[in-house]
């Protein structure tokens, strides 16, 4: 007996494109930043990620193919400081997370080394739309 996969169960047609995303996003999850999910209301989330030594010039937020990715990179060159112990990450990071449809950012700010992403989810639309039957 076969397993159906999200992609190929019969009821859910045009979704193999969701389970490449959803498996390429768990494929990219290393831990690093640690980030928390809220949902703050009814349609409304907020993402917080710990980034404490990034300033908003080393950090980019895009939106890529229905996903949101959070890049951090911090400029070391030119500092010559000599550290004794380095504890504190200052490792470059990519997190991306999957956005449903209709789930759009609303802000981002950094705060106390706190990056916090609010997003909104629309709602849709209902259209009904009839189909026309041709004869053959």
């Amino acid at each position: 007996m076969s397993k159906l996969s999200l992609g190929t169960h019969p009821f859910l047609l045009g979704f193999d494109q969701l389970e490449r995303m959803v498996e390429r996003t768990a494929r990219s999850e290393n831990g690093y930043p640690p980030y928390n999910i809220e949902q703050v209301d009814q349609g409304a989330f907020r993402i917080t990620l710990a980034v404490a030594g990034f300033s908003e010039d080393d950090l980019s937020i895009t939106i890529e193919d229905r996903q949101l990715v959070v890049r951090g990179k911090q400029d070391e060159e030119g500092e010559e400081r000599v550290f004794l112990h380095r504890g504190i990450a200052a490792r470059q990071f990519q997190r991306t997370f999957l956005l449903a449809e209709g789930v759009e950012v609303s802000t981002a700010t950094l705060a106390n080394g706190l990056l916090h992403i609010e997003l909104s989810r629309k709602t849709p639309e209902r259209i009904v739309q009839s189909i026309r039957i041709d004869r053959s």
